[in-house]
């Protein structure tokens, strides 16, 4: 498993740096956010050290989002949301990979975002743009 000494989520992991951990498997880690956005605010890390989401291998990723749902019936939040940043401009202020469960008990509480839509955008472009491979219709 890959591990950065300078890294705070990695010195966690390792249990060099204090945490509130509310669960914990082979491959990830999920404990309070000690910025909280709202009461349980959660942050569910890979073991494995990555800066980006796409550089994290598949294994590594396996408990991720089941660790983010048991996060999310434990602290019995009916409203939150999910979140992954990568890139500074991203936001993303830890370069580490990892998944914000950030309750939303009311308006004021939690994550404020604002959706600004682009207008104008060809969607058949961006496909044509994007590296994927051949997608099968049925």
């Amino acid at each position: 498993m890959a591990s950065n000494a300078a890294c705070i989520f990695c010195k966690i992991v390792r249990r060099e740096i204090p945490s509130k951990v509310l669960f914990e498997t082979e491959h990830c880690l999920a404990f309070l956010d000690v910025g909280p956005l709202s009461e349980g605010h959660t942050l569910v890390i890979p073991k494995h050290h990555a800066q980006y989401l796409h550089e994290l291998p598949d294994e590594q990723m396996i408990d991720l989002l089941p660790t983010a749902k048991k996060v999310a019936t434990a602290i019995g939040c009916k409203n939150y949301n999910v979140l992954q940043n990568n890139g500074r401009i991203a936001h993303q202020a830890v370069d580490h990979v990892h998944f914000h469960v950030i309750p939303k008990p009311n308006q004021n509480e939690g994550l404020n975002i604002q959706w600004d839509p682009k207008e104008g955008v060809n969607l058949d472009n961006t496909i044509k743009n994007l590296n994927l491979p051949t997608v099968t219709r049925l």
